[in-house]
């Protein structure tokens, strides 16, 4: 399990050797085909911030040439704020006094049928707090059963389960799921995951190994950007990919780096803010290092930098999201995990990538694709 290798790779000794890349080792990461983490840690150090415009034009080659001129374009949905945990930055903290939703079956059938009629989606995420009770293995089943007559590509971001619950949900339509470390600081985690699930720290660390163990097609990986030192923390992360690659490589991987903003009131505050020349100087670097793998940006983002930043290097987008239990049909007033920087809607989306040159894809997955010759499953 990665929890293991990841005793091996000191914190501090990752940071100082981060700070200590030179103008030299950036040039040898952007001379080679194929990077190491290493490479990896000099092309996102403040070294690297002169060879901005030419890791820029290197991400676009690297990524016109995997993915063309392509935008994957999915929507999230929250089927429950409900949550056990008390996750001092978010929305859903079990001690936040909100109203709880757990959507029935039929309001999910109505929240499918409207988030249909915002534009031709096939790629869905099915979003949940934590909370097995109200939520759980046979509550997602059957929510991924109602979606499938809908969408042609079911993604979860839920609670870590168990290898055997991931292969049961793939059984219902599931293709990929997401989830974020937040922060692979093992000695800080617990400062912000003080009590629930959420606070076994090896527990979360290991579940893209289940995953890959349940033969999930797509795992979507990430860490909360304001938690720690984002530099490090990002290292990790690319010491945590090369490792599923390596042992789960008939998998598709995702990454995903959502920024916390400052909040407007007393609430939990970022200890690092990452300004957009660095989210853009990160995005270049994990291209330069992975050529395949899918970058993702979420509407925490703003309209103008996320247009910017899908010819550089993105490849996956949400869009016209809601963040609350029931957002598409009842627009209710219910509190929102985070706030949504680029509220624009999905057709506003499509055609603001379409004059920028690029070609939004509604559909980029089908179980069809994953046969052999003889017609059965791989």
């Amino acid at each position: 399990m990665f929890s293991e290798y990841l005793k091996s790779i000191s914190w501090e000794e990752t940071t100082r050797a981060i700070y200590s890349k030179r103008e030299e080792d950036v040039r040898r990461a952007l001379s080679r085909r194929s990077c190491s983490v290493d490479d990896f840690m000099a092309l996102i150090s403040p070294a690297a911030e002169p060879f901005l415009e030419e890791m820029a034009q290197l991400s676009l080659r690297y990524t016109r040439e995997r993915f063309g001129k392509t935008m994957s374009l999915f929507i999230p949905l929250y089927l429950t704020n409900s949550c056990t945990n008390s996750c001092v930055y978010c929305g859903f903290h079990v001690s936040n006094r909100m109203k709880r939703t757990v959507l029935t079956f039929e309001e999910m059938e109505n929240e499918y049928k409207a988030i249909k009629r915002l534009g031709p989606f096939e790629n869905l995420l099915l979003v949940t707090g934590e909370n097995p009770a109200v939520a759980g293995v046979e509550y997602l089943a059957r929510a991924l059963d109602l979606a499938k007559p809908h969408f042609s590509n079911l993604k979860i971001e839920v609670m870590p389960l168990k290898s055997e619950e991931y292969a049961y949900l793939t059984e219902h339509g599931l293709n990929g799921v997401i989830c974020f470390q937040e922060t692979y600081n093992r000695e800080r985690y617990n400062v912000y995951h003080p009590r629930g699930m959420k606070s076994n720290f090896e527990w979360r660390v290991n579940a893209p190994d289940r995953m890959g163990q349940a033969g999930v097609h797509s795992i979507g990986m990430g860490a909360l950007i304001g938690l720690e030192e984002w530099r490090t923390d990002v290292t990790m992360l690319a010491y945590h990919l090369r490792y599923l690659q390596k042992r789960y490589w008939k998998t598709k991987y995702s990454v995903n780096f959502p920024r916390m903003r400052p909040a407007e009131n007393e609430g939990f505050q970022p200890n690092v803010v990452m300004t957009d020349k660095e989210l853009a100087q990160l995005t270049f670097a994990m291209r330069i290092f992975d050529h395949d793998v899918d970058i993702s940006y979420s509407t925490r983002e703003p309209a103008a930098f996320r247009d910017n930043m899908a010819r550089l290097g993105v490849t996956t987008m949400s869009a016209e999201s809601k963040t609350e239990p029931g957002g598409y049909f009842s627009y209710p007033k219910a509190l929102e995990q985070f706030h949504v920087s680029d509220e624009r809607t999905a057709v506003e989306v499509e055609a603001a990538l379409r004059g920028l040159g690029l070609e939004p894809v509604w559909k980029d997955w089908d179980s069809s694709f994953d046969m052999v010759g003889n017609g059965e499953k791989r």
